[in-house]
């Protein structure tokens, strides 16, 4: 009795109540869990407990079971598999037989047979869930809240459970879904329950939709259900369909004249949003899976063999029929946006750029002529609808054929930024982003580009939202005037190009809005940071001037900001003063890169006391600026090279603790990156510092705390040092190999295309290292060094590890790049003893494989290998 005083105190106004009840479970859990849900089980089972006290049982049941943290999901399941059978029978017992007892909805029990079922499933335990499942819902005799809550349970479980494990079940669960679905459901609780479990099951039914029979069965249950009278039951049948059409693309050609387009077109054009925009998605991804094959033909064609799957051109068939609608949902904008709100009017924007890189230059004259008609509308829902369809279309028609358009409307849109309509405004600054990013040959000559800049400079007064998209135009134009200059030949940066005249005010005024005391809304601040960073990174020779004034603007705020800690008052402030420390961070990094050599150490006391003040303050312990520091010191060391030694005293204790950061570990990533740059900026200088440094590395490497990305960074800046240090780097030879061919012999789950990659970045990180570690002990033809010979017992198995990567049809290109170049080193740091190790099938099909790649890295050292290995062979001929 206490336990369900306590359960309903859990709901309480009261606060105090609320602690206690909380407390009260916690220290339950903490004495006997098994007992605690034994009981709570018991509670959620019988009718007569009040609806709060079952429904909070279930609750608690189910957070001792499930979390959105994965590793914590894990350690509930590994904690529930270690209670005794006994236990875990009699709560299964209650939760089943709670299924439709309960007087509320959505169903606790459902959440509890399905958080249980996702910790045994996958051990083979609780074999006869399913069946008991399915045959709730099939039999006559089941009510409503019964057939409800199985399916509810069914659908979490489809949801959260990797789906090969229910894939053998597959018919059953399809059975009893699509039993539910059918028209003649009385109930549309149960329909919706049903439909929703099909939309979570559809990644493991492949096996029933390869079959015609059971596909037409599927398919014919949910366009009914498309058809319901139920909202939330069609807006789920047509979110099935979405997927569906994501997932079985091949198979849809049977259903899309007689049934699909009807459908969808219909839900396009229907008043409630949540229907209209499922259809709008649904035409969305027809247009993605369609890209996807186009681009698929053209590798198989570059091939020379047949694609695997072909497109079916439903969306060039439909566009005829779907722009219209698209271009009247633009028209039902909400005057007060709220930024993050979807809607149908959104969605048309999003679909109609699909369709532009879908259909290419067939989208354009079923657009044109509404630009053209509405674009000087009175009503400014048209005029913003206009404009926003030509944006839409600038991406996937031709380039040329565009270009006279966009010229020619370049005049109107610039006009547009002085609309009355502040919702036309910002839809004209973002077109004009557009052109800028996709089309800037059309705006960079000389009559289009001063009244641009005109209009673009003074539209950063205007409104957040508005002056926000001007900064991303900017950035867009510094990029394309920069790759338009005159590029000298000798690969320096261009004397001047064409923004040159207005680089300074453009400077001046992005400056002045970064510092605008509305910054921080629609991320206004972030975009004039990124302008500007984007302008600087993108100068010419003639703009120096201008960048360094800018990077002493940069500095002096960023000493401001830095002054400011003190009067830091909510967490609010704390937010903001932080990211603008990140941004000033990032800004400052940008203008480092252009400083010359001979200019930055004149600045890099100030630029260094401001990156030490970053650190010690207290704010150094939010990860995201104390990563934002470390990066624009790497560009510090950058610049600086060997003058930077004067400098490390100060940083050094910041850069081992930013090594044992590993909690956040970009920090952490950050560090190791600094460490390699110091090896290339310091050379042997770095000696003094290497034992910390190498200790503070292999710890690390140990340490299962610290995140997967760090290790293969850390692998290869062993080979960053041991370029730096040379022979002084035998002291750590045996240590670094031992853990090198550990790395070098990883596994991973080759279904899993993020492992894939992780075990490219990881053979990359030992191929790096093994390539630093032979050029550093080799020395140079100046001062060769015969410490190499150190390295001779490891070379068996540097070559069998370079041979496994050499068969594996998942490697990577930058893999083949390193393998070739460190098959190179070896062949001129052993000679001719390595012939019989290199002159084998596997190891010449890579060295082909490299110099017929497109990567040039790999081309070049591919082809420098193959020379090595030919001198050998010639010598050992001769």
């Amino acid at each position: 009795m206490d336990l369900i005083k306590i359960l309903e105190k859990t709901v309480s106004p009261d606060t105090h109540e609320l602690e206690t009840a909380q407390q009260f479970l916690e220290s339950a859990a903490a004495q006997n869990l098994p007992e605690l849900l034994k009981s709570l089980s018991n509670i959620l089972k019988h009718g007569g407990n009040s609806p709060v006290a079952r429904m909070q049982a279930g609750l608690q049941l189910k957070n001792a079971l499930y979390s959105k943290d994965n590793a914590i999901k894990l350690q509930h399941h590994q904690r529930w598999l270690q209670f005794p059978d006994d236990v875990r029978s009699f709560i299964k017992q209650n939760v089943l037989d709670s299924l439709g007892t309960e007087t509320v909805r959505p169903s606790s029990a459902a959440q509890c047979v399905a958080y249980i079922a996702c910790a045994e499933l996958p051990h083979g335990l609780w074999p006869d869930l399913i069946a008991r499942l399915t045959s709730n819902v099939i039999n006559p005799a089941s009510t409503e809240m019964v057939k409800e809550a199985t399916l509810e349970a069914v659908g979490y479980i489809c949801q959260e459970i990797e789906p090969e494990i229910l894939q053998p079940q597959s018919n059953e669960i399809l059975t009893a879904i699509v039993h539910a679905m059918k028209k003649e459901e009385p109930s549309n609780h149960v329909r919706l329950a049903a439909t929703n479990a099909l939309l979570n099951s559809l990644e493991f039914t492949k096996a029933n939709f390869d079959q015609e029979a059971e596909r037409h069965l599927i398919m014919q249950v949910v366009c009914e259900a498309t058809q319901s009278r139920d909202t939330k039951v069609r807006v789920a049948a047509m979110q099935c369909l979405v997927k569906i059409m994501s997932l079985y693309y091949i198979y849809m050609t049977h259903y899309m004249g007689p049934a699909l387009f009807a459908i969808t077109v219909d839900a396009m054009e229907h008043e409630n949003d949540e229907i209209a925009l499922q259809g709008i998605e649904f035409w969305s991804t027809v247009c993605d899976e369609e890209v996807d094959l186009a681009i698929e033909l053209s590798e198989a064609a570059e091939q020379g063999r047949p694609p695997e799957r072909t497109s079916m051109f439903y969306a060039k068939g439909a566009l005829q029929y779907l722009v219209p609608i698209l271009l009247v949902t633009l028209t039902k904008q909400e005057e007060f946006d709220d930024d993050d709100e979807w809607n149908p009017c959104k969605a048309a924007g999003v679909c109609l750029m699909l369709m532009a890189s879908c259909c290419e230059d067939d989208v354009v004259s079923f657009v044109l002529p509404f630009v053209r008609d509405n674009i000087r509308n009175e009503n400014w829902r048209y005029r913003d609808a206009a404009v926003m369809a030509f944006g839409s279309i600038l991406e996937g028609p031709d380039p040329e054929k565009m270009k006279p358009i966009v010229e020619q409307a370049m005049p109107m849109l610039i006009e547009l930024l002085k609309d009355p309509s502040v919702v036309v405004r910002d839809t004209a600054a973002w077109t004009l982003g557009r052109v800028c990013e996709i089309l800037p040959e059309s705006v960079l000559h000389e009559t289009c580009l001063t009244p641009l800049l005109t209009a673009l400079v003074e539209g950063l007064v205007a409104e957040p939202r508005v002056a926000s998209n001007v900064c991303w135009a900017f950035s867009s134009l510094a990029e394309a005037a920069f790759e338009n200059a005159e590029q000298p030949e000798d690969g320096s940066e261009p004397e001047t190009y064409c923004l040159s005249n207005y680089f300074e005010i453009i400077v001046e005024r992005l400056l002045h809005t970064a510092d605008r005391p509305d910054g921080n809304q629609h991320n206004l601040r972030n975009a004039a940071y990124e302008a500007l960073m984007e302008l600087v990174k993108n100068s010419p020779k003639n703009c120096y001037l201008i960048v360094q004034k800018t990077t002493m603007i940069i500095l002096e705020r960023l000493e401001r900001v830095l002054s400011m800690e003190g009067a830091i008052q909510s967490t609010n402030d704390r937010v903001q003063y932080n990211d603008l420390q990140s941004l000033l961070c990032a800004t400052l990094q940008s203008v480092l890169r252009k400083v010359t050599p001979e200019d930055a150490p004149k600045i890099s006391d100030q630029i260094m006391t401001a990156l030490l003040r970053m650190f010690q303050s207290t704010s150094g312990k939010a990860g995201g600026v104390q990563e934002d520091a470390l990066l624009a010191m790497s560009t510090l060391i950058e610049v600086l090279g060997d003058k930077f030694q004067m400098y490390m005293d100060a940083f050094k204790p910041y850069l081992l603790l930013g090594l044992k950061n590993y909690a956040e570990y970009q920090v952490c990533l950050a560090a190791v990156g600094i460490v390699g740059d110091l090896c290339r900026a310091l050379g042997t200088n770095i000696l003094p510092h290497c034992d910390e440094l190498m200790m503070m590395l292999l710890e690390n490497l140990g340490n299962e705390g610290v995140h997967r990305s760090v290790k293969p960074q850390i692998l290869s800046v062993f080979g960053d040092i041991a370029l730096a240090i040379g022979p002084n780097f035998k002291m750590y030879l045996d240590v670094v190999m031992t853990t090198l061919q550990q790395a070098s012999q990883a596994q991973v789950d080759k279904t899993d295309y993020d492992m894939i990659d992780y075990l490219n970045e990881l053979r990359e990180g030992c191929l790096e290292a093994y390539t630093g570690i032979v050029q550093g002990l080799k020395g140079d033809a100046d001062s060769p060094n015969a410490d190499v010979v150190l390295i001779q017992p490891h070379v068996n198995h540097i070559v069998s590890f370079v041979e496994h990567i050499a068969v594996d049809d998942d490697k990577s290109e930058s893999n083949v790049a390193a393998c070739c170049g460190l098959i190179g080193d070896l062949c001129s740091a052993f000679g001719s003893s390595m012939l019989p190790m290199v002159d084998r099938e596997s190891i010449t099909n890579l060295l082909t494989q490299g110099r017929r790649s497109k990567v040039q890295k790999a081309k070049t050292l591919a082809t420098w290998a193959t020379k090595e290995i030919r001198k050998l062979k010639n010598a050992a001929s001769s």
